[in-house]
């Protein structure tokens, strides 16, 4: 029986994401499978990926033949990385605690260029929210100036009213009774 490693989709509509099994290579690709030993989440950013590290190793050393987009997921949690470190070893080309150095060397290395990635993610993310405070804080400023202005303006009309009406005499006092309408 030829074994696969490959991702199972689960999700909804436009948001989907993965279980990594293996399955027999006959099985569809959301059926039966043997194992499942890990998820793949692409909705996130960096994209979550949770592997049982040892038991995928295994498989790829029994003969499981990965997909390409597993193969790209097992590649960058570095489970090839050790089974290529471990043919070494077994072909004596080094130690295997040289395969564990070089491992953890890498290892390091990737966690840290995850973690730079993240704060970048996170910086851009407070830069993008800082413009958007400023965008609205300009904006409420000019509606905070506009209103000033209108405020003014009806205060000096106000004025203007009641300074034109006392420096002349009453003209509703001089202005004919008015006339009321026929009752019906």
């Amino acid at each position: 029986m030829a074994t696969k490693i490959r991702l199972q989709r689960h999700g909804r509509k436009g948001y989907a994401f993965y279980h990594i099994v293996i399955a027999d290579s006959r099985a569809p690709r959301d059926g039966k499978f043997i194992e499942r030993i890990g998820s793949y989440n692409p909705n996130t950013n960096p994209a979550t990926v949770d592997l049982k590290f040892e038991r995928a190793l295994y498989w790829l050393q029994v003969g499981a033949q990965p997909t390409d987009t597993a193969k790209n997921i097992l590649s960058k949690e570095g489970v090839l990385l050790k089974k290529h470190l471990l043919g070494g070893v077994k072909k004596g080309a080094f130690s295997e605690a040289e395969a564990e150095q070089k491992f953890e060397v890498w290892l390091n290395a990737k966690q840290s260029a995850v973690k730079t990635e993240i704060s970048k993610l996170t910086d851009a993310q407070r830069a993008v929210a800082k413009a958007k405070l400023d965008a609205e804080k300009a904006v409420n400023k000019a509606k905070a100036e506009a209103l000033a202005a209108k405020r003014a303006e009806l205060a000096a009309a106000k004025k203007i009213a009641e300074t034109g009406a006392a420096g002349e005499e009453n003209p509703v006092a001089d202005a004919p009774p008015a006339e009321t309408p026929p009752a019906e």
